[in-house]
């Protein structure tokens, strides 16, 4: 694989996840609003309308584990191709506009992420009033968590990268 596909390919799976996580931020949202009605009908003492919540909310959890755990291995080899091709010196010049949009792809990423991590606060948050059923919000806790450090070293190969093959442009001559 050359290293313009490669910085294709960690493009690809970087939309692919932000993507994904994109969705999942609507869900845990959704998760949030339905939450803040069960908490208000259990302080008003209004029988429960939504029987649901604690399974749907438990599977939400273990496929966002499922997707982050899928994700893992491709990630981690992606990023050791790109070091060991960018400790090599292969960042030629030419390659400064793909890496430039990984950098932004990288940088829309860390923004979704950021919301991901805004959207679970506000969970925890509800969730801290919330004692009708077992939730398994330790398991949202700890993908929050792999996907905050995940996009911490995304940001950090992508800032790297466009970096690199800055410095070896030559300047423009006329």
């Amino acid at each position: 694989m050359t290293y313009e596909q490669l910085l294709d390919a960690v493009s690809a799976q970087c939309d692919l996840l932000r993507t994904h996580l994109n969705n999942t931020t609507e869900q845990l949202n959704a998760f949030t609003k339905r939450l803040i009605q069960i908490s208000q009908q259990l302080r008003k003492n209004i029988p429960l309308r939504d029987e649901t919540f604690a399974a749907d909310f438990n599977g939400f959890c273990q496929e966002l584990r499922t997707y982050i755990n899928e994700k893992e291995p491709i990630w981690a080899s992606l990023r050791a191709s790109l070091r060991a091709r960018r400790n090599k010196d292969q960042t030629s010049a030419d390659l400064a506009l793909p890496a430039k949009g990984f950098n932004n792809r990288a940088k829309m990423l860390s923004r979704v992420c950021d919301e991901f991590t805004t959207s679970y606060t506000l969970f925890c948050k509800e969730y801290k009033r919330f004692t009708a059923a077992k939730l398994n919000v330790w398991l949202l806790t700890s993908c929050q968590t792999d996907l905050e450090n995940l996009t911490g070293k995304i940001l950090f190969l992508a800032r790297e990268l466009a970096r690199k093959t800055e410095q070896n442009r030559r300047p423009h001559e006329d």
